[in-house]
């Protein structure tokens, strides 16, 4: 690239930081003027430390604009905010030298930027000598389980379970599942806890000095958030937590973990012909590949399956597809429920492979595992080389950036084994007998094989794989995946398309041109949802078509 396209591109992006800034500047002034707050009504405080560091990503834009509709509808708002506050946090833990303080000053800068329209509670760090003194010498599986008490607990009487609070953080920093016990993490595992245990007290005293209403946190898996949410509930408060919904620039919120995707349909909902065309025109675009997920575009290009691939697919009885996930994605905290992690059910299914020679067992790496920025330290291509699986002669590995669809492979497949991916959701859709190793959001309902304990998911595979034809896929599986999935996108996925547009920068947004009056409750169906779920207890659904 020629210094020329360089310098246009820097110039483009400053052009864009300059202009998301200015539009973030004019929407917090006419707030700030415009927002009458009721007195003596009690605050809701939103709380989301994990989600960016200096540029606006999906869920940081989500806790502004949520902010600012609360603003406007009347309730007073109060943030928590850090002002290098964790000695280590999670965005800003450098993997290669652990060594490294995190980017506090320009992350402090653009919290000022976002919440300077609202009253402001900032918290700094403080070594507490006493828990440093009790980490020194544990191992990382001591650390990962440490709980902690002290003289006054924090006025609690549970001991705060500190290593569990900040695992999950520590995996997804390090993009790992497995951490090996050595310095560097022993090193942040520490840190992570006394961080923890920092922002715990303060967030408490903070609690306590608002008294507030309600709390609002980013997902409520990060330490951060987790550690707040853990407090907040403590104190008999309710807490919210909010995650990227299932269409472009939506959100999920919810009283639970919203990572979990908990949602709640009616047993009498019933798609009617105008839901289920607007479900089918979804799916066809989806099986074509034109879908994003957090503002990430996963498949750039998608191509069929190959005349050579059929007739090497002829040499084998039967075809079974497996899909997997991301080892330290939030979502495994939910997932691992019949196995520790996912590697662990994959050595299932190497030792069915190994166990049936002739069926073609098709593995596909989750297209996420290499993500620029994020690629897994710890990925299903490593284990798949570490265990020599494709020097294997009835596996095919699909690698994280093989665009092949995965939806040419479903209809010619006996069944499909997943982890929790989405694909498991879809297989079903498409007409395929899915068999799930992992909790997934839609095993909420029958609608996938969800056996409940490791040996009953082997029974199960076997059974399958041994049976003369497909496995039966029951009428109530299609049916309630058509109905998750409709809630899911329709109802339970709160669009915010209308305030965010694209940044530059590849998975960056930024606020689009708009009146300010369009975050009241009064111009948008969003916020009037948002307002009546965090003020009124109402549920956090759209009305849906």
């Amino acid at each position: 690239m020629n210094n020329s396209l360089i310098a246009s591109g820097q110039l483009r992006l400053r052009r864009a930081q300059w202009l998301s800034s200015w539009r973030l500047f004019q929407i917090t002034r006419h707030i700030t003027a415009k927002a009458h707050v009721a007195k003596g009504q009690q605050p809701v405080v939103f709380f989301n430390a994990s989600s960016r560091l200096t540029g606006l990503s999906l869920n940081a834009a989500f806790t502004f604009l949520t902010a600012s509709g609360v603003q406007l509808a009347g309730a007073p708002v109060v943030n928590f905010a850090c002002h290098s506050g964790m000695s280590r946090c999670v965005l800003g833990t450098d993997r290669d030298d652990h060594t490294q303080p995190p980017p506090c000053d320009g992350c402090i800068t653009r919290s000022e930027g976002l919440f300077g329209h609202v009253p402001t509670e900032w918290f700094n760090f403080q070594r507490d000598k006493n828990l440093e003194q009790a980490l020194q010498g544990l191992d990382v599986e001591a650390l990962s389980a440490f709980e902690w008490t002290h003289d006054d607990n924090l006025g609690f009487q549970e001991r705060i379970p500190l290593g569990q609070l900040v695992l999950p953080s520590l995996r997804w920093a390090l993009r790992k599942h497995h951490l090996g016990d050595n310095e560097a993490t022993r090193f942040l595992l520490r840190e992570y806890l006394l961080s923890a245990y920092n922002l715990a007290k303060e967030f408490l005293r903070f609690l306590e000095r608002v008294e507030p209403a309600s709390v609002v946190v980013f997902n409520g898996i990060m330490y951060p958030e987790a550690t707040a949410r853990w407090v907040a509930q403590k104190k008999g408060l309710r807490v919210m937590t909010h995650e990227v919904g299932f269409r472009p620039y939506s959100a999920f919120f919810s009283d639970d973990q919203a990572t979990a995707y908990p949602i709640h349909i009616p047993e009498d909902f019933e798609l009617s012909n105008a839901q289920n065309a607007r479900l089918d025109a979804y799916l066809k675009q989806r099986f074509e590949g034109n879908f994003t997920m957090a503002g990430i575009r996963f498949w750039p290009e998608m191509h069929g399956v190959s005349e050579s691939f059929d007739q090497y697919a002829e040499k084998f009885k039967q075809i079974v597809l497996v899909f997997t996930n991301i080892a330290y994605d939030t979502s495994q905290i939910h997932a691992n429920t019949i196995f520790p992690d996912m590697f662990a059910w994959l050595e299932v299914v190497l030792a069915l492979i190994r166990d049936h020679p002739d069926t073609l067992f098709i593995i596909r790496a989750h297209p996420d595992e290499m993500r620029p920025g994020k690629e897994s330290h710890e990925s299903v291509k490593q284990w798949v080389e570490i265990k020599r699986v494709n020097q294997l002669g009835n596996v095919i590995f699909i690698e994280p950036r093989e665009y092949l669809s995965s939806y040419e492979l479903i209809p010619r497949a006996k069944f499909v084994m997943v982890y929790n991916s989405s694909i498991g959701l879809e297989a079903v859709l498409m007409g395929g007998a899915v068999l799930c190793g992992g909790k997934a959001r839609y095993t909420q309902y029958p609608m996938v094989y969800f056996p409940k304990s490791a040996e009953a998911y082997k029974q199960n595979a076997e059974a399958f794989l041994s049976m003369t034809g497909k496995p039966e896929l029951p009428e109530e599986f299609q049916k309630n995946a058509r109905r998750f999935l409709f809630y899911q996108l329709y109802r339970a996925s709160l669009p915010f398309d209308q305030f965010l547009e694209e940044h530059p920068r590849p998975g960056y947004v930024q606020l689009k041109s708009f009146s300010w009056r369009k975050l009241s409750a009064e111009r948008s169906e969003t916020m009037a949802v948002l307002v009546d779920g965090i003020l009124h207890g109402k549920p956090f659904l759209m009305e849906g078509l």
